[in-house]
């Protein structure tokens, strides 16, 4: 691929990016764990939920995990966490879509899947 010269602007732009897409899952998997900014097991769809071996609390805490992993992905290696993260977003709105409750919040993550994937994009420039 062609190295091109972008605006510093740019670059700046992109650290926020990456900054905001690794800190923000990393912030949300640790409150799996204490519950702080929200009870994260509404979010879960109860047909979901009805068909794990264990609790709603337990998987919100496993999903608090993957979303910590793909924070410090994003941080390390930002052209191949952020699409994960991406991708992350999209299932969770997906399941709040398909549950039809909680529609802004899946809005809100589409959107910032549309953001994780545009870091995704830059992230081949700044290596």
């Amino acid at each position: 691929m062609e190295t091109q010269t972008f605006n510093p602007t740019f670059k700046s732009i992109y650290n926020v990016l990456r900054l905001t897409y690794g800190i923000v899952p990393i912030v949300a998997g640790l409150d799996k764990f204490t519950n702080i900014l929200t009870q994260w097991d509404q979010y879960l769809h109860p047909g979901i939920a009805g068909m794990l071996p264990f609790s709603a609390s337990v998987f919100m805490m496993i999903v608090g995990v993957i979303e910590i992993l793909a924070g410090i992905l994003v941080l390390v290696k930002p052209s191949f966490g952020a699409p994960v993260v991406s991708i992350w977003l999209t299932l969770i709105a997906s399941t709040l879509l398909f549950r039809g409750h909680f529609l802004d919040v899946a809005v809100r993550d589409l959107v910032m899947a549309v953001g994780a994937l545009s870091l995704s994009k830059m992230a081949v420039y700044y290596k």
